[in-house]
């Protein structure tokens, strides 16, 4: 979903070394070969090389959508799933916040694909959802400069010269 160069795109995760991400871009590479998605069909591309962790992602991304909810998509796999949601249902997208960039390769481009911009780029590669976690920090004090701050109105203010 993508034109990228899988070598670009493919990262090393939590430690491979170099043989390792070699099988590893040979193993996708093949999957692709032996199963032949259809990059501009997300349902295709998701049923042919994605496995239920996406599928359930981006099921769970379509219906916070549905019901008018953002949510945080954070790692590679999260933003795998969002890739998915989108090509599904492009106006999803309205609803997702970009947590963080990972060192992943790929993921930067992910973003790009999605256009979104991320948060936090604290150079996170655990897949624990530690970019979430702290990102939401940011999106609840966002919320409440939005909602609770006062406007110069409210607080009196008659110019803004102090």
């Amino acid at each position: 979903m993508g034109e990228y160069p899988l070598t670009s795109i493919t990262g090393r995760g939590t430690g491979l070394n170099n043989a390792g991400l070699m099988h590893k871009i040979k193993i996708i590479r093949e999957s692709i070969a032996l199963n032949n998605p259809d990059k501009n069909d997300a349902l295709d591309v998701l049923s042919k090389v994605g496995g239920y962790d996406i599928a359930g992602i981006a099921g769970m991304i379509l219906g916070a959508a549905y019901n008018k909810v953002p949510v945080v998509v954070d790692g590679f796999i999260s933003t795998a799933g969002a890739l998915i949601a989108k090509g599904l249902c492009p106006t999803c997208a309205d609803y997702m916040i970009a947590s963080h960039q990972s060192e992943e390769p790929g993921h930067q481009m992910m973003w790009q694909t999605l256009g979104m911009h991320p948060l936090l780029n604290l150079n996170f590669r655990l897949g624990e959802g530690t970019g979430a976690a702290v990102a939401m920090h940011l999106v609840e004090c966002a919320a409440r400069c939005m909602n609770d701050m006062l406007t110069f109105e409210d607080a009196g203010v008659t110019n803004g010269l102090a």
